[in-house]
């Protein structure tokens, strides 16, 4: 009877209610909606060398939802988020001025959560440090 009431109720989400340390969000401002299957990646500099730490693409949302795993612990340093942008617009057949754009930051908090978006045009492109 446990074993029965156990297999109908969900499994407990690990860390409920927390998000990866850092996040990406992409807009696509010249259609007015998500980037969605856009290639991100995600790299720590380590000793004057990038390591890549995070691949994901985005969802229908414009989203990474596995660009970190939520247990993922952060090191101060300078990482960078790099966007295929030029296999986006290919994807829709369509070109950009900007093939790739990449987006490097610091971190000094390990305890804050870093938020990278970008919005997104096939001629231009701007960020800002979201929350």
């Amino acid at each position: 009877e446990a074993l029965a009431r156990q297999m109908q109720q969900p499994a407990p989400m690990p860390n409920p209610g927390k998000r990866p340390p850092i996040t990406s969000h992409v807009l696509d401002c010249g259609v007015g909606r998500p980037a969605a299957d856009l290639l991100v990646v995600l790299e720590q500099k380590v000793a004057n060398q990038w390591q890549e730490i995070g691949r994901d693409k985005t969802n229908s949302d414009g989203r990474c939802p596995k660009l970190l795993s939520v247990d993922h612990k952060l090191q101060p340093g300078i990482y960078r988020c790099t966007f295929d942008t030029a296999g986006y617009y290919a994807a829709s057949g369509g070109t950009c001025f900007y093939p790739e754009v990449t987006i490097a930051f610091e971190i000094v908090n390990v305890n804050e959560h870093y938020h990278i978006p970008l919005l997104l045009n096939q001629y231009g492109y701007s960020t800002y440090r979201g929350s």
